[in-house]
């Protein structure tokens, strides 16, 4: 199957009729005009989701959200507005520009990746569709399933991508994995141009890497991994992180970073060179990164070595099921400070690791003592909330775990596969099989107790909650429910008590019902909220009112 970029608007002709059509319907309906002049002003500044999960702290929340309110999210005004319909699974989170320039005109766009290996570019206001890229190579498909359910039946752009918007140009990074008819697997990079959906010079790139170990090297097999994690653009490099199938055959845990501008590699890191296992995935979840430029990630169960040097680092260099800070000082990649329970080797060997929750890092606190605290909390199997300072995480001793900042050990009731969300002082957590939990932070401490939390209960996966606000007003904590065969369903709650629920997709009988699926990070923008499901994006927002 030969790549294709199919553009809206293929001929003047084409562009003419539709500009006709489109100021009937305005006319009638009072629409936007989708063939304005390019010389007119582009749409109405409002933030963009050019990321996982709003920023690189993967707090969560959209503080420039001036439409959707506590008084107009609710039953009567609030529901489906449209959908998206896409060639697969919609795994990935979408992703927002606004105001980009398509050609001669100005949209709000949405992007949307599937496991199809497609990528769509959708008016965000009028749901036109741009143009649809399928990134497969000639005579490839999307992976197979690898004998995994995980993601299935096909693999194809499981995690975030990641968008850079630049002077003169805007671009989308991300991972493809596809299989040609001999069998062989590919992992790929790809850059493409926003505006059109077409590669990028240089565009794509082969995932390739070997790191050095004991016995020499060790050299990164496609076939063995999939990109779940979303990606992280950071200094100029977009760096991947990779999963198994399952814990499924011989993996280890690879971080691999490649130049934004080229394409070439920049860097490479295994995390259990000497081991095994310890992959990245912490649910779709992608890396943090701090100010300096610090990577910070959950690493799943692996080899740990107990053995560690004068400074405190294992001697052979395998983290597994790790709380982890790298860094890219100088030329390489490489663990500048870790932690790890001191029950890290039974945690992995029941599959009670880190690693299924994502990281989110705290803007700067001030402690009992006015001490400014750089903060990172996390949480995966074992049911505990940990919360590391940046500037020491702890790393490891068998006896205990006093070296930590500090570790909530029964605040939650469920394991954690999502990640929590941050705002106005409070961190949201969403743990399988619990309820969305409100904890305040109180002299640079989580409290021990929440301080409001939600009245429905969360299933397997629990919930990744995003946030929307204006400033610091109209908060309003959004979460997706899972239920298996049942249709899911989109929550609103008072960011401020989450006791207040707003909205949820089930009141409206099945006026607002979405097809389900797991691992979904709600995105909010200028007034809509934006859902992957099994065959699109459901959009929400603001109903027309008679």
């Amino acid at each position: 199957m030969s790549k294709r970029a199919r553009v809206v608007g293929l001929s003047t002709a084409m562009v003419f009729l539709a500009a006709l059509l489109v100021a009937g319907i305005q006319r009638m309906f009072d629409t936007p005009d989708l063939y304005a002049s390019a010389d007119d002003p582009p749409a109405p500044a409002t933030a963009g989701v050019l990321t996982y999960h709003n920023d690189v702290a993967r707090t969560g929340q959209n503080l420039d959200e001036k439409i959707l309110t506590h008084q107009n999210v609710n039953v009567k005004k609030f529901g489906k507005v449209g959908f998206f319909e896409t060639d697969g699974l919609v795994d990935a989170e979408p992703l927002y520009v606004p105001g980009l320039a398509v050609g001669r005109h100005h949209h709000n766009v949405v992007f949307a990746a599937t496991e199809h290996d497609s990528v769509y570019a959708f008016d965000a206001d009028t749901r036109v569709l741009l143009w649809h890229l399928s990134v497969l190579g000639p005579n490839e498909t999307p992976s197979d399933d690898r004998g995994c359910p995980q993601v299935s039946p096909e693999i194809g752009i499981t995690s975030t991508p990641v968008i850079a918007r630049e002077a003169g140009r805007t671009v989308i990074y991300l991972v493809a994995m596809s299989k040609d008819k001999q069998g062989s697997y590919f992992q790929r990079l790809h850059a493409l141009d926003a505006a059109s959906g077409a590669e990028m010079p240089g565009s794509p790139v082969t995932i390739e890497a070997k790191f050095p170990n004991l016995r020499g090297k060790t050299t990164f097999d496609p076939k063995e991994y999939k990109e779940r994690s979303a990606l992280l653009l950071e200094n100029g490099v977009i760096y991947t992180t990779w999963a198994s199938h399952c814990d499924l055959g011989e993996y280890t845990g690879w971080v691999i970073g490649y130049n934004a501008a080229t394409l070439k590699r920049a860097n490479v890191l295994n995390l259990t060179p000497n081991g095994s296992d310890g992959a990245i995935w912490m649910s779709g979840a992608g890396p943090a990164a701090d100010a300096e430029g610090n990577i910070y990630l959950l690493d799943a169960n692996g080899t740990f070595d107990r053995t560690l040097n004068s400074s405190g680092f294992p001697t052979r260099g395998d983290f597994g099921n790790a709380f982890l800070k790298l860094s890219a000082r100088g030329p390489k990649l490489f663990v500048a400070d870790y932690f790890n329970p001191h029950d890290t080797e039974a945690e992995s060997g029941v599959d009670q690791d880190l690693g299924s929750g994502g990281a989110l890092l705290l803007p700067d606190l001030v402690d009992a003592s006015g001490t400014v605290r750089q903060l990172a909390v996390g949480a995966g199997k074992d049911r505990r909330i940990y919360v590391v300072d940046r500037n020491s995480m702890g790393k490891f001793n068998p006896a205990g775990d006093a070296a930590i900042y500090q570790t909530l050990d029964s605040a939650l009731s469920g394991q954690v596969f999502s990640m929590p969300a941050y705002f106005n002082n409070t961190v949201y957590f969403g743990a399988v099989g619990d309820q969305i939990k409100a904890f305040s932070l109180v002299d640079g401490k989580l409290g021990a107790e929440p301080v409001s939390i939600t009245s429905a209960h969360f299933a397997y996966p629990g919930a990744t909650p995003s946030v929307s606000a204006n400033g610091d007003a109209d908060g309003i904590v959004w979460a997706v429910e899972a239920r298996g065969s049942e249709a899911g369903v989109l929550h609103a709650y008072d960011a401020a008590d989450l006791t207040h629920e707003l909205y949820n997709s089930s009141q409206a009988g099945g006026r607002d019902d979405f097809s389900d699926n797991k691992f979904i990070t709600p995105m909010i923008a200028n007034g809509r909220v934006f859902v992957g499901t099994l065959t699109g994006v459901m959009v929400f927002g603001l109903l027309p009112q008679r």
